[in-house]
Order: structure tokens, then sequence, then C-alpha cells
């Protein structure tokens, strides 16, 4: 029995030298699309440093309320943004890449995608002006769309149609004013 305790720690010894790798050995993934949650995560601590005053209006249906507020967490409140990034090594092609102009476009190609499309507008200096997004999601017992539009210093939009087969539709409106 002592045979097999030392091949098993020499074994488990040579597993765990051979697991480890030094941070320079680690793969340099590049993103093959803009890089939605670098960009939102780089405006949530630009935004949660900078404090702006917030005139937030949520619509619930029919129902509004406006709010001139501070964000605390701005991480969160952009999170649906960022949760629309298509950087993912399985979606490498994926998505349609269109160039007009000013204007990136992301288009899915394959129907079962969430985020369905992506647009990049830039100013002639190369800063982004505005990001729209659109997220579909849909099964035998839910349907949701998703209208994102985020202009940076300026104004935040998020619009959602949900259709819950046995609850019905239901619609939200967030829309955050940089002051």
């Amino acid at each position: 029995m002592s045979w097999f305790k030392k091949t098993h720690s020499i074994l488990i010894l040579i597993a765990a030298l051979t697991a480890c790798k030094s941070a320079d050995q680690a793969p340099d993934i590049k993103n093959t699309y803009f890089d939605i949650r670098g960009f939102f995560n780089s405006e949530a601590s630009r935004l949660s440093a900078s404090k702006p005053m917030v005139a937030k209006m949520i619509t619930d249906d029919s129902t509004s309320e406006k709010k001139n507020i501070r964000i605390a967490n701005w991480e969160n409140e952009l999170a649906l943004f960022s949760a629309s990034d298509i950087n993912k090594p399985s979606w490498r092609d994926s998505y349609e890449v269109t160039q007009k102009a000013d204007i990136t476009t992301y288009t899915a190609v394959e129907e079962g995608l969430r985020t369905r499309l992506i647009s990049i507008k830039k100013n002639a200096s190369g800063k982004t002006v505005l990001i729209g997004i659109h997220n579909k999601t849909s099964n035998l017992l839910y349907s949701s769309e998703e209208s994102l539009e985020y202009f940076p210093d300026s104004l935040y939009r998020i619009e959602k149609h949900q259709d819950i087969k046995l609850l019905g539709a239901h619609r939200y409106v967030i829309e955050g004013k940089l002051r």
C-alpha cells in the first residue's frame, strides 16, 4: 500500500506542476468585434468618478415616474448594455460587420443569438458618440425584445417589451439624461 501512496503523491505533484502556467504564457485573445463590455466598464468607472446628476424617467406600461438622482452603482445601471457583448470565442463568425461612413453595424447571422444588432457611431476623431443595441429572446413560454441606446455624456435609454404566455405583455422604458 505504501507504493500506492508514493505513486499517487508523485502523480498529484506532476499534475499540479504541469497545470500551473505563468501569466506571460496566457494566450493573447483579441476581440473580433467592438468591445462592448470593455467600453461600458470604462464608462461605469468614469461616471462613478464624475458622479453626474441624472434625470431618470421610468415608464412601466402606462405609469411614469421621474426623479433627479445620482446613480450609486453605474456598473449595475449599464448592465444590460454590458451583457450584450458579442466577443465570445464561439461567436467569431456569428455576426456580419458592415461599415457605412461613420457607423459600424454588427448583425447576427444566426437566428438563436440574443444580441441581434449593434450599431456604433463615431465622430471624425474616432470617439464613440452613439451605441444602439437590439436584443431578442424567444421560446415557447416567453418572448422579450430590448432596444438600448447610449449617447456618452448625454443620455441612455432602455426599452423592453416582454410577453409571458401566462401573464401577458409588459413594456417598460428607462431613460436617463446626464446633467
